[in-house]
């Protein structure tokens, strides 16, 4: 009888022994688990992205179908790291903002899947834009330097921007100031740092003529 009680007494021992080691685990069986919510590429990401185009073009100018295109690809798909695009044609104010799409964490660097193009370019009549001037704002408010690009010689319609000048901030010029970040509600918030409601951008892509 005793041989036959044996597997039962081992199988008895080794519960007891496991349970054992279970109360002294840091974790309870039933603890609640904390879900993942996925975070942003650190921010220096994507001012070596930027840098990175420089020279390439932040935009890109093409002629197509008799009309002026001019495409902001590059800066949107740094798009969750901004609080603003601001540009201008054939000037340095930098009167105009270009829309930035909604940020989708766990798809950082995308594109936004958008029919209209809105978020990609902007349509002018042929050869409006001399010359594009274009600052990056990031999530901070720590503006980029500024950069003015001007259409490739003799490019037909291939897609190209060459620098025609790179200037530092100047007092003549409105600074960015602090800006929401369009991913604010699902980072973690910056100590000492608050937040106004974003206002609605006045700017809109020119009308196709």
């Amino acid at each position: 009888m005793l041989e036959h009680r044996r597997p039962l007494l081992v199988v008895s021992l080794l519960t007891a022994g496991i349970l054992s080691l279970s109360a002294g685990l840091p974790y309870a069986q039933d603890a609640e688990e904390e879900e993942y919510k996925p975070q942003l590429p650190e921010v220096a990401i994507y001012k070596a992205m930027l840098d990175a185009n420089k020279q390439t073009g932040w935009i890109q100018f093409r002629n197509y179908d008799d009309r002026q295109l001019i495409y902001f690809t590059a800066l949107q798909t740094m798009h969750c790291r901004l609080s603003e695009i601001r540009y201008s044609i054939n000037s340095d104010a930098l009167d105009k903002r270009f829309p930035l799409a909604k940020c989708n964490p766990q798809l950082p660097f995308n594109l936004p899947g958008d029919d209209t193009a809105e978020y990609v370019y902007i349509s002018l009549p042929a050869n409006a834009a001399k010359t594009l001037t274009i600052q990056a704002v990031w999530d901070d408010g720590a503006g980029s330097e500024i950069v003015v690009y001007k259409p490739c010689d003799d490019a037909g319609d291939a897609t190209c921007a060459q620098i025609k000048t790179i200037k530092k901030p100047s007092k003549l010029l409105q600074q960015p100031k602090p800006a929401d970040s369009p991913v604010r509600a699902v980072q973690s918030p910056i100590p000492g740092k608050t937040f106004s409601e974003p206002t609605p951008s006045s700017a809109t892509r020119p009308a196709v003529e």
